[in-house]
C-alpha cells in the first residue's frame, strides 16, 4: 500500500470532492423522498466506484415523504398584513385563526409560564446561553402538549431568511408549523404584546415514499467494521451545499484516502439518505447491518463546513481522547465536546451501544446560520476546508480501524440525557428511547 503521507498529500490537491459536492448542489430538490435525493444517491454510488470502494450497493428504506405546497401568514388584528413565511416539513395542512403568543426561546419552563390554550405561538431558533441546545421538535412538542393551535419558528439572527426544519420525525404533526425571518418574528412579538392574531395556512400533503441508502466496504474482510457515514438528503428550500453536502463530500474524501491504505479492519462508507425528517436511512442502514460487529461509528454531519473540526464523543472517553490526540499530531484545532444528543445519524448505532462520534465543525457563531434556509448554496462552502477536513477525518477513521472500543452502555447514555433535562422535551419530540 501507498505511504499514508502521499496519500494525505494527494488528497489536498483532489478535487473530487468538491466535484460532488457541486454536482449535488446542482441537483433539484433533494428533500427525502423526493427526486433529486434519488440522484443524489446515484452520483454517491458513482463516486465510491471511483474510490475504489467494493461492493457498492442501493437499497431503499421506507418513508412518509411530505411535500410542501403554499404557505401564508398573515396579522389579522389590530392591523391586516401579510409576511413571508415557510411550511416545516410534516406539518399539516390546514388554516388556524388564533391569538399570537410569545414564549421567547420557547423553552419548556417559558411555555408552562404562558397561557397558549388556543394560541399561534413564537419561539425563536436560539437558546438560552446556558443552557444545552433546546431543538425545535422539543419546543413544538411542549407547545403542542400545551394546547397551542399553530407553531412559528423565527430566526434569531437578523438578516437572515426564514428557517425550516422536521416538526416530527416521518410522521405527521398535530398543529401546522411555519418558519419565520427574525424580522417578521419581531413583528409579530410586537402584535402578541398588543393582543394581536393571525391567520397561518399551510397547503401540504403525505404520502408513502422511500429514502435511499448506498453503502460499500473498503479494507480487510475482517468481523469487524468502522462505519463512516454522511446524510445526503437536505431541505427543499435551499440547495443543502453546507448541510449536509459538504459531509458527503468529506466522506469520499475519506474513501478515497483510506482505498490506498492498509486498514486495520474493513471499512464501511454510507451516504443515507432521509436524515432531515427522522434519520431514515440511518435507522434502515442500522437495521441491515449487525450492529454488535460495528466498532464504531464516525457521522459526518456537519464537518466540511468552517475551518474548525468539532468531535462530539457521545460519551465515549476514548472516541474524545483519539480526537485529542489527532489534534495534538497535527496540530489543527479539534473541539470535542463529550455530551451525547439525538439529533443525527450517529443516534441509531449509539442507542444499539455502538461508539459513536460525530464530525462537525465550528463557524464561531451562534446558532445555525444559513443551514436550514434557502441561502445554504455553494457559493458558502470553501474546498480548502473539505481537503483538510478530509484529511483529518482519514487520519482518525484509519486509527479507528487499530484499537479496540468499549461499547456504550444503555443506562449510561439515558443517564447522560437526563442529566441535560433532554427525556421530556424527547419525550415531547417522541423521540425518547424507552429501556
Amino acid at each position: 500500500m501507498t505511504d499514508r503521507d502521499a496519500v494525505l498529500g494527494r488528497l489536498w490537491r483532489d478535487d473530487e470532492p468538491w466535484d460532488v459536492l457541486t454536482s449535488l448542489c446542482e441537483l433539484d430538490d433533494r428533500l427525502a423522498g423526493h427526486h433529486g435525493e434519488g440522484r443524489a444517491a446515484d452520483l454517491v454510488a458513482g463516486a465510491f466506484e471511483t474510490a475504489g470502494v467494493r461492493n457498492v450497493t442501493e437499497f431503499a428504506v421506507p418513508m412518509t415523504r411530505w411535500t410542501r405546497g403554499r404557505t401564508e401568514l398573515g396579522v389579522v388584528d389590530p392591523v391586516t398584513r401579510s409576511f413571508e413565511a415557510i411550511a416545516l416539513p410534516y406539518s399539516p395542512a390546514g388554516e388556524v385563526r388564533a391569538p399570537i403568543v410569545d414564549v421567547g426561546y420557547g423553552t419548556p419552563e417559558e411555555i408552562d409560564e404562558t397561557d397558549v390554550e388556543g394560541a399561534v405561538v413564537v419561539a425563536s431558533t436560539d437558546t438560552p446561553p446556558d443552557r444545552r441546545l433546546v431543538h425545535r421538535m422539543e419546543k413544538y412538542g411542549h407547545a403542542v402538549d400545551a394546547g397551542a393551535e399553530a407553531f412559528v419558528f423565527a430566526n434569531h439572527v437578523s438578516g437572515q431568511l426564514p428557517p425550516t426544519g422536521s416538526l416530527r420525525f416521518d410522521e405527521g404533526g398535530a398543529v401546522p408549523g411555519i418558519g419565520v425571518s427574525h424580522e417578521t418574528g419581531e413583528w409579530l412579538r410586537r402584535y402578541a404584546a398588543r393582543d394581536g392574531a393571525v391567520r397561518v395556512s399551510v397547503d401540504a400533503t403525505s404520502d408513502e415514499g422511500e429514502t435511499p441508502v448506498v453503502h460499500g466496504v473498503l479494507g480487510p474482510d475482517s468481523d469487524e467494521e468502522v462505519v463512516v457515514l454522511a446524510h445526503l438528503d437536505a431541505h427543499d428550500v435551499g440547495e443543502g451545499a453546507l448541510d449536509n453536502g459538504c459531509g458527503v463530500a468529506v466522506v469520499v474524501g475519506v474513501a478515497r484516502a483510506l482505498a490506498e491504505l492498509d486498514l486495520g479492519c474493513r471499512v464501511r462508507v454510507a451516504a443515507v439518505g432521509g436524515e432531515e425528517v427522522g434519520l431514515i436511512g440511518s435507522h434502515g442502514l442500522a437495521r441491515e447491518l449487525d450492529t454488535a460487529s460495528v466498532r464504531a461509528v464516525v457521522n459526518v454531519d456537519g464537518a466540511g463546513r468552517h475551518r474548525d473540526l468539532v468531535a462530539f464523543s457521545h460519551g465515549s472517553d476514548e472516541l474524545a481522547g483519539l480526537a485529542e490526540t489527532l489534534a495534538e499530531e497535527t496540530d489543527h484545532p479539534v473541539q470535542v465536546r463529550p455530551d451525547p444528543h439525538p439529533w443525527s445519524d450517529h443516534w441509531p448505532f449509539l442507542t444499539a451501544g455502538v461508539p459513536a462520534l460525530q464530525l462537525h465543525s465550528d463557524s464561531g457563531e451562534r446558532g445555525r446560520g444559513v443551514t436550514h434556509t434557502r441561502a445554504d448554496t455553494l457559493d458558502k462552502a470553501d474546498p480548502r476546508n473539505l481537503r483538510s477536513h478530509a484529511m483529518l477525518a482519514s487520519l482518525l477513521v484509519h486509527r479507528l480501524t487499530e484499537v479496540e472500543l468499549g461499547r456504550i452502555s444503555r443506562t449510561d447514555l439515558l443517564d447522560a440525557l437526563r442529566e441535560q433535562e433532554y427525556e421530556p422535551g424527547m419525550r415531547a419530540a417522541g423521540v425518547w428511547p424507552e429501556s
